[in-house]
């Protein structure tokens, strides 16, 4: 084991880093396929004889690291937030005029545009230069930590190229599937008799979420970077700034991207590629704007969901017209019936067309469409596009609404005259028991760890679990038969299973899905009722004396616990051994008894859920909005109208560092 070796794998990796950033970055490669793959040989060859040497940073991880255990969620630095839409060039023209607005009068404003891939956001955490963390955007605050499928894209640089290199950064972009990659992906998925991906965002999302990540590496993702999020240790006054930087660090940006002195320039930008985006090898759906000055982005701050200094115009729909085959209805988690078009197959925007979604009752009432109809369809980056209009009336049959469930024939409500919903309430009902298990076992309901999307998947299409109670009569060998499982992990979820039955009687509420009964409700329920049995009894004019509940929540929970199919499931759940009680603890006074509070913007070390859920458990009332009667208002980052309202009421103001001291 000589210096010389060391040297010559760390030169190799140079070298293959270098060919990297030819072809991803500049798009100008020196070598021919064959010469890098005989690098890359050589380099995993030295690394299988001398291990020693082996880095976690070497461009051989790429291959894949083979299966892996499942995906933990991970907190971004700073929230991952989503682009407010235009759809024509009158809307970005308003837009321009409020990001003027918002800084000093006649300050100059320059736009960097840049193309709206068509693609899964991803966020790349770099420290001293090292790729340590890839996540997917998740609910913007929290993803999955996907580390191990991100180094299997070749556009992602490992390690930045060593030109002034912040201590730590988060960048954001975009992970999509080149067109020819996608149509190739099908062909093979098409001969093994695979259900066919519906476009490329549809294959890079499951592409991601798989746990073999050899077989993530054989989808040839690709990347490309647009946003910077937390940094330390980096010194740039413009995004256009920022962007360059990033290509002398190695890492891909979009060469289309244009830095423009004026709207007017973006709108013509703008029409370019909406003219010419087809004769791209990847999809895009729009152009994204951003104020190019980092502090005036800074100025103008954010709305509760959205930065004010950047905006996303989106590409005029794109349509088509075909005949309406049959409306077939599906069935969702929470009960709704959705009815859904089965369309002659057309080709609109590059994909093949067989169904569109018809929302909701009314909207086939409004569209009076029905069975032989010709209609219009639109696609306008949806993945399900919709009807448009009826073209053609050729259909005879008018659509009639069902009066029971399609899949278990339950009984099928609309809770108010107003409502436009129909829902089967059948909680055992088979179109709904996947999403519902899901809910069932999420962390704020029974919290089985474990039991995710992919194993309750399983458990349902082999059929050995058909409601909530048959989870507790699952065994080691039904667990065996799922995929990944092996002895340590169906022992684990085992365990989870079992441990869940001490749930408290407010996360069996909150877990059985009941409508419009959510968590701050279930809670309530079980403080006032105390068992099960004692809800189950209720009746709707007994609810009357509860103030969080209502009338529509009051006749929901009526109707669910008076159908045959609840009470034989609560009988099920009660012989498995579940806890259907709530340990009523007296709560001593404290500084929040009896006090409404209400959270506004961003907190950094709780949930909102988990800040609502100790404001409860020590005697207080936590509300969604401020009124006069609101005791005082905890308010987070990136502030928005609630923040404003209740300095106009004069409500008393604390801050997060605050509230943590309180609850001390």
């Amino acid at each position: 084991m000589s210096p010389e070796t060391k040297k010559a794998i760390e030169k190799l990796r140079e070298q293959i880093r270098h060919h990297d950033y030819l072809y991803y970055v500049l798009a100008q490669p020196e070598i021919s396929d064959r010469e890098y793959d005989g690098l890359m040989k050589r380099l995993k060859d030295l690394e299988d004889k001398y291990p020693q040497f082996k880095t976690d940073d070497s461009p051989t991880v790429r291959v894949g690291a083979g299966i892996l255990e499942g995906f933990k969620t991970i907190k971004h630095k700073q929230k991952m937030v989503s682009l407010d839409n235009t759809y024509s060039f009158e809307e970005l023209q308003d837009w321009d005029e409020r990001v003027h607005k918002g800084l000093v009068r006649n300050e100059r404003v320059e736009y960097v545009v840049e193309l709206k891939i068509d693609g899964v956001s991803a966020n790349l955490t770099y420290e001293k230069g090292k790729l340590t963390i890839g996540a997917t955007r998740g609910d913007g605050e929290a993803g999955e930590d996907v580390t191990e499928n991100i180094k299997t894209i070749r556009a992602i640089p490992l390690r930045f190229l060593n030109k002034d290199i912040p201590d730590f950064i988060e960048i954001r972009g975009e992970v999509y599937m080149e067109r020819k990659d996608f149509d190739t992906l099908n062909k093979e998925r098409e001969k093994e008799g695979e259900i066919l991906f519906a476009n490329p965002r549809n294959a890079t999302s499951g592409s991601l979420k798989l746990l073999d990540t050899g077989e993530v590496a054989e989808r040839r993702l690709n990347f490309f970077v647009h946003s910077l999020g937390e940094y330390k240790g980096l010194d740039v006054l413009t995004q256009w700034e920022f962007l360059e930087r990033l290509r002398k660090w190695g890492v891909r940006t979009n060469p289309h991207s244009k830095l423009c002195k004026s709207l007017d320039e973006v709108i013509d930008y703008c029409k370019i590629w909406q003219e010419k985006r087809e004769k791209l090898t990847y999809d895009i759906d729009g152009m994204v704007i951003k104020v190019n000055n980092l502090s005036q982005q800074k100025k103008l701050g954010f709305t509760l969901k959205s930065p004010r200094w950047a905006v996303a115009y989106k590409f005029p729909a794109r349509q088509a017209t075909t005949e309406v085959l049959n409306i077939n209805l599906q069935v969702g988690r929470t009960g709704v019936i959705t009815p859904v078009a089965e369309l002659k197959p057309v080709e609109c925007a590059g994909v093949i067309i067989k169904h569109a979604t018809l929302h909701n009752f009314d909207e086939i009432k409004r569209l009076n469409v029905k069975k032989g109809d010709r209609v219009l369809i639109e696609r306008a980056g949806e993945v399900i596009p919709k009807i448009v209009k009826v073209v053609q009336g050729r259909g005879r049959q008018p659509f009639v609404i069902p009066k029971a469930c399609p899949v278990c024939k339950g009984k099928v409500v609309k809770e108010k005259e107003e409502d436009v919903a129909y829902r089967c309430i059948n909680p055992s009902c088979p179109a709904q028991i996947e999403r519902g298990l899901i809910h069932f076992a999420s962390r704020a309901a029974m919290d089985i760890e474990g039991m995710g999307e992919a194993v309750v998947s399983q458990l349902v299409k082999l059929k050995l679990v058909k409601d909530y109670a048959d989870i507790y009569k699952l065994k080691k060998e039904d667990l065996l038969k799922l995929e990944l499982f092996k002895d340590k992990k169906a022992e684990n979820l085992l365990l989870a299973i079992e441990k869940s039955k001490n749930q408290p009687l407010s996360r069996l509420i909150y877990a059985l899905g009941i409508r419009h009964a959510g968590e701050k409700a279930a809670y309530v329920l079980a403080h006032k009722f105390v068992t099960l049995d004692n809800l189950i009894k209720t009746r709707q004019e007994d609810f009357d004396a509860i103030y969080e509940v209502g009338s529509v929540m009051a006749g929901s929970i009526v109707d669910f616990f008076r159908q045959e199919s609840t009470r034989s499931l609560m009988k099920k759940l009660e012989d498995a051994g579940l806890n259907l009680q709530e340990k009523i603890i007296p709560i001593k006074k404290t500084l929040f008894t009896d006090k409404t509070v209400v959270f506004t913007g961003e907190l950094k070390n709780f949930s909102r859920n988990q800040a609502e859920s100790l404001v409860r458990q020590f005697g207080g009332n936590p509300s969604s909005s401020i009124s006069k009667n609101t005791d005082f208002v905890v308010a987070g980052d990136n502030l928005g109208s609630k923040y404003n309202r209740a300095k106009k009421l004069g409500v008393k103001i604390i801050h997060e560092n605050e509230f943590r001291e309180m609850l001390k």
